[in-house]
């Protein structure tokens, strides 16, 4: 699997796992230089709180268009060290 933005593979390998319709990509296969923390948070109430980054990929950036669960709770286990996207990240495989 390959997550896409702005025409550059952001992210990718073969050990996906998809919760809720979203494709989660192992910490150690997103491409570092593309994110950007950010102080954006948000919570559910079964997997607990996401942290956020943005992405800047060639001068253009996508705010919070990627999320992790730093402190995933049990029933969310299987994301623990996995990274999500949205607004416009093509995720193809």
């Amino acid at each position: 699997m390959k997550a896409i933005w702005n025409g550059k593979v952001i992210a990718e390998s073969d050990h996906t796992v998809t919760v809720e319709g979203n494709r989660y990509f192992p910490a150690d296969a997103i491409k570092k230089e593309y994110f950007k923390p950010s102080p954006t948070h948000s919570f559910c109430p079964w997997k607990g709180t996401a942290s956020y980054y943005t992405l800047d990929v060639d001068g253009k950036e996508n705010p919070d268009a990627a999320w992790y669960y730093p402190d995933v709770k049990i029933a969310a286990k299987e994301i623990k060290g996995y990274v999500a996207f949205w607004k416009g990240v093509e995720v193809v495989g």
